[in-house]
This record gives C-alpha cells, structure tokens and sequence, in this order.
C-alpha cells in the first residue's frame, strides 16, 4: 500500500555559503531517502527553505554595512543554484519571506494565544547603552555557565550544545560595541511549554520505532522540565507579531516561527498543485509518516 511520506529537512540560515558538511549531514541523505521512497511507490513531499530570519541574518548584515535583506538575496539564490547543480530532488524549496509563512505562523502563534499557551511576560535582558539597543541571541556572547567555553552565544553554546537565554551568559560581551551590557526590563510573549510536558511525555513512550538513543535524549528534556520560552525578540528583522500588545520594535523568535515552516511549505506547495488542501494527506492522515534530515549541528 502507498504511504504518505513526509520528508522534512532543515532550514539553512541565509547567511553564509554551504559547504560538504551541510550536503552530507543532511541535504544528500534525505535525497536519497526520498528518492527511495518514490521508487517503492510511496507519496514522498520533500519540502524545505531558507531560514531568512534571525540574528545570523542581522549580525552578519550589520557587519557588512548592508540590509538583512541584501543578505537574504545574496544566500537564499545561492542555495537554490546549489540543490540545482546537485540535482536534490526538492518537490518545493522555499523560504521563510514568503507571506504564506508568515500567516501560517501568525494562525498558530493565534491559536496557541487564545488557548492560553502563550502569556505576556517582563524581563531584565542585556541593553547596549552606547549602541542603544537590546542585545537578543547572536548579539551576545559570554561563558557558557554550563562548561565554561568562553564563546557561547546569547542562543546556544556551540561547545556543550546547551540552549541558552541571553541573561545565563557569564562575562557577557556585547558583538556590536565590545562593552558589557546592562540589564533592563522588556515585555515579551512566552510559550508555555510546561503546559505540554505530561502530553509529550505520554506521546514519546508510545514511539516504538524510534532509535534508543534518540528515544533516551528526547526524554532527558522532559525530564528535566520544560522551560517556558520567550518567542518574540527586541529586533526589526522577522516575521511581524500578530498582535499590538507589545508595542514597536517586536518580532516573532525565529527558532518558533522556523520550525512552522515545514508545514508551512506543505502547504505553498499544495497550493502550487492547484489542489489546496492535499497537505493535509501527509499531515492529517493517520497512516502519513514524517521523516525530519536535521544534521548533527542541529
């Protein structure tokens, strides 16, 4: 019998070119597993895109004295040249500029708001007083608090692969002016992920096929106890908040809003079809499967 294969595969930042590793670690593998399965007579949607938001976008246009979106431009044509000379076998490459995006996350950004699984929260998070701007994720870096590497980042230590908060940073630095940051209150959204800790726990034991390893790492994180995550930023650059409570200046995490995308793509291409609802067939379908190429850095 023909099963719906869903094929999901990770979203690179636009902001750097790709090199052998990325290809091998998860772009080639999931080529030949979707290739595989069409030869075998399933419905394989291969579906991925650039990750066109977030700090490595700014950072890295702040450096070049150019917009985040000149970088964008420059990368997000690059990539797609690359699948193209390499014959990956896409059923739709995309991004994450794209309005469909941003409105398939603002439906799911709404929808968990009105469930109650999303609040409005203050903080103290690092302020660059001589630049005058808060300082989220990638403008930061400090001692990881968890292994001591001197160059963690305000979002994760590449070190000990511990996600961070800005705020756990020892010693932290400002990337845009070199000075140490102060603290300062602001208002954000939070996703309460200790509402779904019992939920995803009960669903992770009931994963038979899963690798042990794999199975074994994805409980530690319930163990520990989910952590209620703040999902929009203090940034220009992103998709918009759907709502006016926080004022100017907000947009939504781009870890949030990236992930969405692969059911956001499912759903361009759908469209593209001409036959706007067939997504659901490898997402509402009980005898779907999903497969997600993620790399080992991710």
């Amino acid at each position: 019998m023909s099963v719906p294969i869903l094929v999901a595969v990770a979203w690179p930042y636009a902001s750097g070119s790709r090199h052998l590793g990325h290809l091998a670690g998860a772009y080639l593998p999931a080529d030949v597993f979707a290739r595989y399965h069409r030869l075998v007579g399933n419905q394989v949607l291969m579906v991925s895109g650039s990750d066109v938001h977030g700090t490595p976008i700014t950072v890295r246009a702040d450096a070049e004295g150019v917009t985040p979106a000149d970088i964008v431009g420059r990368y997000h044509a690059e990539f797609v040249s690359d699948w193209d000379r390499l014959g990956i076998s896409w059923d739709l490459y995309t991004s994450t500029g794209t309005e469909n995006h941003s409105e398939v996350t603002h439906d799911i950004f709404l929808r968990l708001l009105q469930n109650g699984h999303i609040d409005k929260r203050s903080s103290e998070q690092h302020f660059d007083v001589e630049a005058d701007r808060f300082l989220p994720d990638r403008y930061i870096e400090g001692t990881c608090p968890y292994c001591n590497y001197p160059e963690a980042r305000g979002d994760q230590c590449e070190d000990c692969g511990r996600t961070l908060d800005p705020e756990e940073l020892l010693n932290p630095c400002s990337k845009i002016t070199g000075t140490t940051p102060v603290l300062r209150e602001t208002e954000h959204f939070f996703l309460r992920l200790s509402d779904f800790g019992q939920d995803l726990s009960e669903w992770l034991e009931a994963r038979e096929d899963w690798r042990p390893h794999v199975l074994n790492f994805s409980r530690s994180w319930i163990d520990e106890g989910l952590q209620d995550r703040a999902i929009t930023r203090d940034l220009e650059w992103g998709v918009e908040v759907p709502v006016d409570d926080l004022g100017p200046g907000k947009r939504i995490y781009v870890w949030f809003e990236a992930v969405i995308g692969y059911l956001s793509a499912s759903k361009e291409w759908a469209a593209n079809q001409g036959d706007p609802d067939s997504w659901r067939n490898w997402w509402e379908n009980d005898n779907a499967r999903s497969f997600y190429f993620i790399g080992k850095d991710n």
